[in-house]
């Protein structure tokens, strides 16, 4: 009998791992399995566990939201501010609260401009296993800054690196936050040296109505994304786009 026992458990064995057995590797596999689906799930721009997550909007109008992550910063934020201006455009600027701590004037110009404020965190850290303390000071923090620079709209949030599971999406669900992420990211579907032109022929190729384009141009390692923002302007206005904030793309069509 106990040689016919020890037979059953060296059988349930594998080759490789004498000390695992099949049902012990089965278990691994299925954990590692879920691991890697909670990951996509936490990084994917169009899925969430809990509340309402936007990253386009159902339209037959040829309107498309421009959205600028991070920032204010003290050099580049009149830079792009300028640009808009004279390109007669309005985007949502998503910003950082530290980074809105460090440059209220900064921060202020946004508003006085007529631009849309969303709250993107306060640390810019990513919102992963995080606890509900952690997650309510990033987004209440940063929203009361938002305030304070005299944003009075309605205050979408945008998770840092897009990435939420859990704590995050509940939280937000629970305070009846919209999570807002995109449709078109250039940035991160071509290299890191990609010119502006190339930037500019990523939207204009993917383009469609109802769109929510990121991008970020607040600090110098993305010179060629600010630089591209005018032939982004250019190129949909000619192919008959227009360009509102994100607030007003979700007035125009379903999510």
């Amino acid at each position: 009998m106990g040689a016919f026992a020890s037979g059953a458990v060296q059988a349930n064995r594998l080759p490789g791992y004498p000390h695992m057995s099949v049902v012990a590797r089965a278990f691994v596999a299925v954990f590692a399995i879920a691991a890697a689906a909670l990951w996509l799930l936490s990084r994917s721009p169009q899925y969430q566990l809990f509340g309402e997550l936007v990253d386009r909007v159902e339209t037959d109008d040829r309107l498309i939201a421009l959205t600028f992550d991070d920032g204010p910063a003290r050099e580049n934020t009149p830079r792009i501010l300028a640009m808009l201006a004279a390109l007669d455009v309005k985007a949502t600027f998503y910003l950082v609260g530290e980074a809105i701590s460090y440059h209220p004037e900064e921060a202020r110009a946004i508003v006085a401009a007529g631009h849309e404020v969303g709250n993107h965190s306060y640390t810019h850290s990513r919102m992963l296993l995080r606890s509900p303390g952690f997650v309510a000071s990033e987004v209440e923090r940063t929203s009361a800054l938002i305030r304070e620079i005299g944003y009075t709209g309605a205050i979408h949030f945008r998770p840092p690196y897009g990435k939420k599971l859990f704590t995050l999406p509940y939280y937000l669900w629970r305070q009846d936050i919209k999570t807002i992420t995109w449709s078109v990211a250039p940035e991160s579907n071509l290299p890191s040296h990609a010119s502006p032109e190339a930037i500019a022929a990523y939207v204009l190729e993917h383009a469609r109505p109802g769109d929510i384009v990121l991008l970020h141009v607040m600090f110098k390692v993305r010179e060629h994304s600010l630089a591209a923002v005018p032939l982004i302007v250019q190129g949909l206005r000619e192919s008959g786009y227009r360009l509102v904030t994100v607030s007003e793309l979700l007035a125009h069509g379903e999510t």
